[in-house]
């Protein structure tokens, strides 16, 4: 009651001497969700405040704790986390607030917030990405001119980071920064605590990546195959096709279907099922050079029948004139040497060929195309 005698808490600290100087330090508890759908994560931290009033100067050396259900009899800061989406103060069983009176007039108040904070995130790297988030603190009234933001022991000011365990993520580095937020009505203090996030690849390995390498084995196997077994391998390319398919679908059920993006795990997916289908052709074009011999053999001997007997009816019909024309057997047998030879290009002598040839190609181009993919996207 003599503290608060003649308190005005509608007016701050140092009114018309000169800003208050506000020391701010954060304890991480938990971040408990980092949605890359929504592009935020969930957060819950302790934050405390520190600040000097004259007003509340009291003789001794003690600090004097209050119920926190008295803040509403004292002056403070109006700090808002702009980036917040969802937020709220936890009470159960009372309000979470500490409030601590220091002989010298210095007030510590602390909160326990859990908040929901935009974080904007680059996936075109996903699963081997790395995101920056923030977290920024900021006065919503009080301008430079009323109030100084500072980080109370710099970097060491953030506690609680490096004792988390995230499910995807592990943290790689954080630091804070003392900055200024500019708007129409004035510039505001800002603090910001700067953190980057390393995604655990481990997962996608053995969820995605090791799945679609075995899809892409298995459609070599067909290779090895006789090429008369038609629904052996025919079976085969077309269920690693429709298993690849829905491997696809699934690995993009928990990412934006944002066009923006194409990240690393579709372009690897989209590779796997290149080889795939390739295979399937494969197949299909060796079938077809199999039974391509016996139709060109018998297209040939009908060809040859119809110019035997179109030149025997010619000589028959032209045997009484007296002209003849020039140069007319040669003119066809040039178009019938040129047919053979268009048609020789399309006939494969061996077909087994095909198969014994896509044995290595097959292979050797996969392993030389993932060296180029996992350099890129992981030291690049």
């Amino acid at each position: 009651q003599k503290l608060m005698k003649g308190y005005n808490r509608y007016l701050r600290p140092n009114f018309n001497e000169g800003p208050v100087e506000i020391g701010m330090s954060l304890d991480i508890a938990s971040i408990d969700a980092i949605s890359e759908i929504n592009m935020d994560y969930t957060a819950t931290i302790f934050l405390r405040q520190r600040w000097r009033d004259s007003r509340l100067v009291f003789p001794g050396n003690e600090s004097v704790s209050v119920d926190g259900r008295l803040v509403s009899l004292l002056w403070i800061p109006d700090t808002f986390i702009p980036d917040s989406k969802r937020s709220f103060l936890h009470d159960v069983t009372v309000e979470n607030r500490l409030i601590r009176i220091f002989s010298n007039g210095t007030v510590l108040y602390a909160l326990r917030i859990t908040a929901t904070i935009a974080c904007n995130m680059d996936l075109t790297k996903y699963p081997m990405d790395r995101q920056e988030c923030t977290l920024q603190l900021e006065s919503w009234g009080y301008n430079l001119q009323d109030v100084v933001f500072y980080w109370t022991r710099g970097n060491d000011s953030v506690r609680g980071l490096d004792t988390l365990r995230l499910a995807q993520y592990s943290i790689e580095s954080y630091y804070t920064s003392v900055s200024q937020a500019v708007y129409e009505t004035g510039q505001y203090p800002k603090l910001v605590l700067h953190f980057a996030l390393r995604r655990n690849v481990l997962f996608f390995i053995l969820e995605t990546y090791v799945p679609s390498i075995l899809l892409v084995v298995l459609s070599w196997v067909s290779f090895w195959i006789s090429q008369s077994s038609v629904p052996a391998r025919t079976c085969i390319g077309v269920t690693t096709v429709l298993t690849m398919t829905t491997l696809m679908m699934g690995a993009r059920t928990s990412l934006p279907n944002a066009n923006c993006f194409i990240k690393a795990i579709d372009v690897y997916l989209g590779i796997c099922f290149t080889f795939i289908f390739g295979a399937l052709l494969e197949y299909a074009c060796a079938h077809f050079y199999t039974i391509q011999p016996n139709q060109s053999v018998e297209i040939g001997s009908t060809a040859d029948e119809t110019t035997e007997q179109s030149v025997n009816n010619d000589t028959k019909s032209n045997a009484g004139s007296k002209e003849k024309t020039p140069g007319q057997g040669c003119g066809l047998s040039s178009v019938k040497d040129a047919s053979r030879r268009a048609a020789s290009v399309f006939i494969v002598e061996n077909p087994h060929n095909i198969d014994r040839h896509a044995r290595t190609v097959f292979p050797t181009a996969f392993l030389f195309v993932n060296i180029l993919y996992w350099l890129y996207y992981l030291f690049l």
